[in-house]
Order: C-alpha cells, then structure tokens, then sequence
C-alpha cells in the first residue's frame, strides 16, 4: 500500500478533512474514480474484521456512571470468580466504544484484570451509527469534560465489591492522549499505557505519579512529532517510563479492524509489553 494513501487516511480520521475532500486527494493519488473505489475497502476499518475473544470465563456487563453533562456508559469485563480485582480503564480510538475495544477489555480481563472500557460519546448522549458520524461527533466534545468524565471511571471504582484498588489504564490514538492526560491528573494511578497518542505539555509531566509505557510506530510522523519534549521532560523529573518505537509501523499498528495499518508483529509484542508492564505495576 503506497504510504501517501494511508498518510491521506490518517489525516482524514485525525483532521477535520471531509470526506468529498479525502475522495478528492484519494482520486488523485490513486489515477482515477474507479482505482479509488477499489482501494476504499482495503484501507476504511472493518468492524467485523478483528480478532474476537470469547466471553468464556469471564463476567461481562454495562455500567452507567455520573458523567458531564449526561451519564457516562461503559462495558465491563473480568474473570467470573468473585474476587477483587486490579482493575484497567481501556481508552478507545475516535471512534468510540465500539467491537474492537470490547474485545481488549476481554483480552484484559483474560489476564486477571478487572477491565472497563468507558464511551466518551455516551456522555453527550450520541449513538453514531456510522465511524464517520462518531468521528464527527468528536468535534462536539469539550477537553475538560471528557478529562472529568475519564476520571470519574476511576471514582467509579470503589463502589464496586470485585476492585483490589490498583488501577491503571491503557488507551489507544484518542484514547492514548487520554491516558497520558490521566497520568497528569490522577496521582492515585499505577500505570499508564499509551498507544500512539499526543502527549502532554512538557510542563505538566512533573505531576505524573504513574509508570508510563509508549508505543509509537515509526511512521507515524504526526503524532511522533511530539515524543523528544516528552521524552526530555520524562527524564528530567525522573519519571519510571517506558519508551517503544515499532519501526516499519504506522498509527493504528495495534487495530486489528484496520486491515492497512494493522502490523500482527508489532501489535503482539507491543501487548505482550502492556501486560507485562502491568503486571509489575498494577497487580
């Protein structure tokens, strides 16, 4: 796949890029209306196209908590003994709580965790029935709120018998910025893992309590811009991180619905690392 198509997709789920317009620039990359067309499907996200772990051994429900300005929804997953629990906020992409991020809760609580995957969109009280629709519905999101309604995730805890009261919280593009922006904002946290996401302003990473882990893919020249600042500032205030960079990757490597940007290699190891990285911290 030519690296300008999928930079052109990147930018056209990032940016506020309308679609006529990414048809428009798919068009003349690709030659002509019928080759862009062709090459739609192979680089547009499949719901239906990941890696699907079973329910089979574990509890699972949908939980409402208090969010700003309406409620917040989340789906829920953990192993099925009644016991207390470490417990991980799973982040999702723009797009919201969708198949894919349910299915790394599942992969989470496989691992003894007491996963919860929260819907930002939930709290504007939008149901997008499309990616695109949910991916505008972003634009109606205000960064304090969402910020508040993450956190109020991890003040939904304590009122659950099954939590240990460890808490980390993995995020991905959207949901990456989020966990960083988590590790700012709750010192009570253990770990944060963030995949491909915008980081904070060096200014704010002295108030980082948490473990930090990151994931970047080498192509990834957008969000990667802004990894020295982070970095340099991680190092001086002497903050317990980790730092990956997938070479050959692109953002998105670890959505498995992304058939383009998927890379099986980096997306394995790079979870191998999470789990990892959680059971020192957080278990």
């Amino acid at each position: 796949m030519d690296q300008r198509i999928i930079n052109l997709y990147d930018e056209y789920t990032h940016a506020p890029l309308k679609r006529s317009e990414f048809i428009r620039r798919l068009v003349l990359l690709t030659g002509s209306m019928t080759a862009a067309l062709a090459i739609l499907p192979m680089i547009e996200v499949k719901a239906g196209g990941g890696h699907i772990t079973t329910e089979e051994d574990l509890f699972t429900e949908r939980v409402s908590f208090s969010g700003v300005p309406g409620d917040m929804q989340a789906y829920i997953a953990r192993p099925k003994e009644e016991k207390k629990y470490p417990a991980i906020i799973v982040i999702h992409e723009n797009r919201g709580l969708n198949a894919h991020i349910e299915d790394v809760a599942r992969r989470a609580a496989k691992e003894g965790y007491l996963a919860i995957a929260p819907n930002a969109l939930a709290a504007i009280g939008a149901n997008p029935a499309n990616e695109d629709e949910a991916r505008a519905k972003f634009q109606e999101l205000k960064a304090e709120n969402n910020l508040q309604n993450f956190i109020n995730a991890f003040n939904y805890l304590p009122t659950r018998k099954d939590h240990n009261g460890n808490t980390g919280c993995v995020g991905f593009c959207w949901g990456g910025a989020m966990a960083n922006n988590l590790a700012v904002n709750l010192p009570t946290l253990k770990a944060a893992v963030a995949f491909y996401g915008r980081q904070p302003v060096a200014e704010e990473v002295a108030k980082i309590k948490a473990a930090v882990q990151l994931h970047y893919g080498s192509l990834d020249e957008r969000v990667n811009a802004g990894i020295p600042a982070y970095e340099e500032a991680l190092k001086k205030h002497g903050t317990t991180y980790e730092l990956y960079m997938y070479e050959g990757a692109n953002h998105a490597f670890h959505n498995d619905t992304a058939p383009t940007r998927y890379n099986e290699e980096a997306a394995k190891l790079a979870w191998k690392r999470t789990m990892e990285f959680f059971g020192k911290y957080v278990k």
